[in-house]
């Protein structure tokens, strides 16, 4: 378990910005994973996705390392921001714009 773990631990800490999500953000393959690729890609947000349909082990690995049962999730600067409901909510409350910027990643319209 501890290589799929360094490997997300990598991840989060090698990318400002990461999505471990169901598909690609040019193809999600789950609703909840596209609405946070529409809100990431509509704030002009530099972020890399990571598809946890490649592997089992990365599916349930991930959702050890963040002690959260599902699939979006989102990682800025290391730190868990959370899934789809409360990237949503940040996001229409103009909270994930200031958060970004915040935590010094550009976006393209700061609320």
């Amino acid at each position: 378990m501890s290589g799929i773990n360094d490997y997300i631990d990598n991840e989060v800490k090698a990318n400002d910005v990461v999505l471990f999500m169901k598909g690609t953000p040019g193809f999600p393959q789950c609703g909840f994973s596209g609405q946070v690729v529409q809100i990431l890609d509509y704030i002009g947000a530099d972020y890399k996705g990571v598809n946890v349909l490649d592997s089992a082990e990365l599916r349930q690995g991930i959702k050890e390392y963040s002690n959260w049962p599902t699939i979006p999730q989102l990682y800025v600067k290391g730190e868990f921001v959370g899934g789809c409901d409360i990237v949503r909510e940040m996001f229409q409350a103009g909270e994930l714009q200031s958060f970004l910027v915040e935590k010094g990643v550009s976006v393209k319209g700061a609320a």
